[in-house]
Parts: C-alpha cells; sequence; structure tokens
C-alpha cells in the first residue's frame, strides 16, 4: 500500500476521532472563513466611503459667509502659498457678486468689503421668484433702511467668478451638465458667461446671445443644468473677468483645496491654518465626518482581524495536538514501519497526508457553515459597533442644536455600516482552502519531529 492511500485510509480508521476533529476543526475553519469575509466587505466599504465623502477643504475669510458677515477677502498670493503645500493637488478659485435687475431694487445688503462704485446691475430676470420668504425679507429691508415699499422687487442674480469648472462647490450641486454650448476658458479675461438652464430660459437666451451687466455686454457661451433650483439661477465667468468687473481685482471669497488622500485632510487643514494664520481664515472640510463614518468600520476591522488570527491559531493548535496524540498512539507502527525498510521521509509523508485528509474534510465542513453564518456573524459585528457608535455621540451639554448635530453623526456613521452584506466568491474560498492546507502543515511539523525520534529497537523492546 502506497504512502499516499495507506494516509488517506488512515484518516478514518477511528470514526468517532475522525468526527469529532472534523466538527471542531471545521469551527475553527469556518469562523476564519467568516472574519476574512468580515474583513474584505469592510475594507471595501472603508474605500468606498472615503471616496464618496471627499477629500476637499474649503477656506474662506474669517467672518465671511456668502454675502454676510464681515472681513478680508483672501488673495491670489493665499492662493498659491496654500498651492505650494504637501499633499495639496490643486485649488479652486472662488469670486462671487450679485447682479440687480436695471429699475428695480434688491433686499440684500451689501457684503463688507465690496465695491459700492461698481455699477451691478443687469438685464438678466432671476429665475427665482421671491416668495414668502423674499418677500418677508424685502419688508424687513424697508423697515430698516426706510426705503420705497412700493418699488419693485426682485430676487438678485447670483454670478460666480471661477478658475475651474471641474470642482463647483459654490453651485452646491450634485451635476454639471452642458445642455448647449460649451464650457469657457477659465484662464480668459473677456466678457462671457455660462448661464443656469432656468435663468437662460426665463430671459429667453441662447448661446451666442448677450445680456448686459456691469454697463457691459457679456456673451452667452454655454448654459449648464445643475440640477436644482438655486445653482440654475447663476451665472458663471471666468474668475479675472468677475473681479475686474466687479471691481474685487486679486480679491477671492473662497477656495476649495482639493488634497491627495482623505487621509491628509486634517494635516492639510493645520498647514493652511498655520501658514495664513489661524484668525484670518475659516475651515471646513470633511474630517470629521470621515472620521465618524469610518470609525465604526475600522473597529469592525479590527475586530475581524484579530478573529482571523485567533482562529488560525486555535485551527493549528487543534491539528497539532491530534497529530502528536495519533503519533503517540501509532509508536509501535511507526516502529515496525521503519524496521521493514521505510525511511523516515516515507512516515512522515504518510502523517502528513493523514493531516491535510482531516484539515481537507474539515475544510469541507468549515465552509458550509462559514458561508450560512457570514452575515448572521457580520449582521452581530455592525449591532455593536453600532452601539458603539451611539454611545459616543450621546447628548452632552451643548444643548439642542450641538443634540441635533451629534445625532446626524451618529446616523452618518450608521448609515455607512448598516448595509454591510458579506458576498462569498471563489477566490475566498480559495483563501479558505490555502489556510486550511498551512494549518495542516503548521500542525504535522512538530508531530513529524517525534516520528524521526522513534527507534524501532526500543519500540519493540517496549512492547
Amino acid at each position: 500500500m502506497g504512502v499516499i492511500s495507506r494516509g488517506i485510509k488512515n484518516a478514518f480508521r477511528n470514526t468517532i476521532r475522525t468526527v469529532s476533529i472534523t466538527f471542531i476543526l471545521g469551527l475553527s475553519i469556518a469562523m476564519s472563513l467568516i472574519m476574512l469575509l468580515a474583513l474584505k466587505t469592510v475594507q471595501a466599504k472603508i474605500d468606498t466611503v472615503k471616496g464618496s465623502i471627499g477629500n476637499t477643504i474649503s477656506v474662506s475669510p474669517a467672518g465671511v459667509r456668502g454675502f454676510e458677515g464681515g472681513g478680508e477677502l483672501l488673495t491670489n498670493e493665499n492662493a498659491n502659498e496654500i498651492s505650494a503645500l504637501a499633499n495639496v493637488t490643486s485649488i479652486t478659485k472662488t469670486v462671487t457678486d450679485r447682479l440687480t435687475l436695471i429699475g428695480s431694487t434688491s433686499n440684500m445688503p451689501t457684503r463688507e468689503g465690496e465695491s459700492t462704485t461698481t455699477n451691478s446691475t443687469t438685464s438678466l430676470t432671476s429665475s427665482v421668484e421671491a416668495g414668502s420668504f423674499g418677500g418677508r425679507q424685502q419688508r424687513q429691508q424697508v423697515a430698516n433702511t426706510g426705503g420705497d415699499a412700493t418699488q419693485t422687487f426682485t430676487m438678485p442674480v447670483q454670478v460666480i467668478g471661477t478658475n475651474s469648472l471641474d470642482s463647483l462647490s459654490a453651485l452646491s450641486a450634485t451635476k454639471f451638465d452642458i445642455v448647449s454650448g460649451s464650457k469657457f476658458d477659465v484662464s480668459s479675461t473677456e466678457n462671457i458667461a455660462m448661464l443656469g438652464q432656468a435663468l437662460a430660459t426665463k430671459n429667453n437666451l441662447s448661446v451666442g446671445q448677450t445680456f448686459t451687466a456691469y454697463d457691459k455686454s457679456i456673451t452667452v457661451a454655454g448654459i449648464f443644468d445643475a440640477g436644482n433650483t438655486f445653482a440654475n439661477a447663476m451665472v458663471l465667468m471666468p474668475i479675472a473677468s468677475v473681479q475686474t468687473l466687479s471691481g474685487q481685482t486679486d480679491q477671492i471669497n473662497s477656495l476649495t483645496v482639493q488634497v491627495n488622500s482623505i487621509d491628509n485632510l486634517s494635516s492639510v487643514s493645520e498647514a493652511i491654518k498655520n501658514k495664513l494664520g489661524s484668525d484670518k481664515i475659516d475651515i471646513t472640510s470633511s474630517q470629521e465626518e470621515a472620521n465618524n463614518t469610518v470609525t465604526p468600520l475600522q473597529n469592525i476591522r479590527s475586530i475581524s482581524l484579530y478573529s482571523l488570527i485567533g482562529s488560525l491559531v486555535a485551527g493549528s493548535v487543534i491539528i497539532l495536538l491530534t497529530m502528536i496524540m495519533i503519533v503517540r498512539e501509532r509508536r509501535r507502527e511507526i516502529g515496525v514501519l521503519k524496521a521493514i525498510g521505510s525511511s523516515n521521509a516515507k512516515v512522515m509523508a504518510q502523517f502528513t497526508v493523514e493531516s491535510l485528509v482531516l484539515t481537507l474534510v474539515s475544510s469541507v465542513v468549515g465552509i458550509i457553515i462559514g458561508v450560512i453564518f457570514s452575515n448572521p456573524v457580520l449582521k452581530v459585528l455592525v449591532t455593536n459597533s453600532e452601539s458603539s457608535s451611539t454611545s459616543s455621540t450621546a447628548p452632552g451639554p451643548g444643548g439642542s442644536g450641538g443634540m441635533a448635530m451629534m445625532s446626524r453623526m451618529g446616523e452618518g456613521a450608521g448609515n455607512a455600516i448598516r448595509d454591510l452584506q458579506a458576498v462569498v466568491d471563489y477566490k475566498i474560498v480559495l483563501y479558505g482552502i490555502a489556510a486550511a492546507v498551512v494549518i495542516a502543515i503548521i500542525g504535522s511539523a512538530l508531530p513529524s519531529f517525534f516520528i524521526a525520534k522513534i527507534r524501532p529497537a526500543e519500540v519493540m523492546r517496549a512492547e
């Protein structure tokens, strides 16, 4: 009988022991497979979350929020200083202004630092109706300034000057589709613009036609659809053109800084504060959102990794102790085999085959159990992680506003992990089988050492 066939037969010579070993080792392999699936699933989710949250930092002058507040605007020199920082890949510069329809009044206050000599009027009629909210603001403005309450009021048209049409955070839009025409050259100083679809329709404008703003004729280069009413009522122009026309030469309202990795958001934010002065700028980024969303996932990943290592170690110990026990039981058999001419290598190969057979049979059982229980176990890990996330965002002394903010943070983290679903593919199964083979090899290494030490004469004399 050959070494391989004898090893296979020996694996099943004791039914009770074989079943016991198969069941116990199968559970260990099943746990290894479950944790491997969880690890792979969570890591994929972490990558997805990091990609969806984004890796941008918004920088604005301290105290400035759109057309309200006060403060000193940023400059091109500030933008160049930030651009030179490590891990910064690009910067989008934005300067904004508002255009009032000729012959009407706007209820909006003038931003501190904004030119009062520039004629910020336009022939464009806003596509946004004042409604009850706009009407309320108009009445308040009239009451505060003593203006003419009978004067015609229309909403102002917001114009945005930018150096990039690829990162338009100022639009607060999820898309930017070109309906007609094309994008303008962002480095241009010409009086050209792109209009939101609703604004162009309201004013019966198409590509190639012109409208008036700042007492200048502006040519429509393209019409875009940003997917919401607010954005589709805007005008986009090259930043240099808006800076010149609005009297804001070299001034910038806000910067959107693109970082090479979401993991570097915090360090780049600190570098920007150190460079420009923390009292001169306001910075917002997705770092806190990323931390609150990714932390529960990282907790699950850590648990999965440690459990995977523990399961592999447990499986190796099980097969090791099993083979040591088998070798001790068969000392006489080993002595006889060596006495009739079998080499240590052949005897060791026989026991290695037996170990592999037991492990592979256990692997089949373990894979079946692992596939069945992978999602229930992952659900338990998710539930525990959600509980920890909820506890960490429990309301504190910050009042109702703080409670609402922390509730949203906890909700964001929960949404990121709630839809985790383990998917078994052939690669995972192959990884599980490979792990089982490693367990068998490790488990049969020490028994092989004992086999080499057995001397036929001593065994036969002892018997």
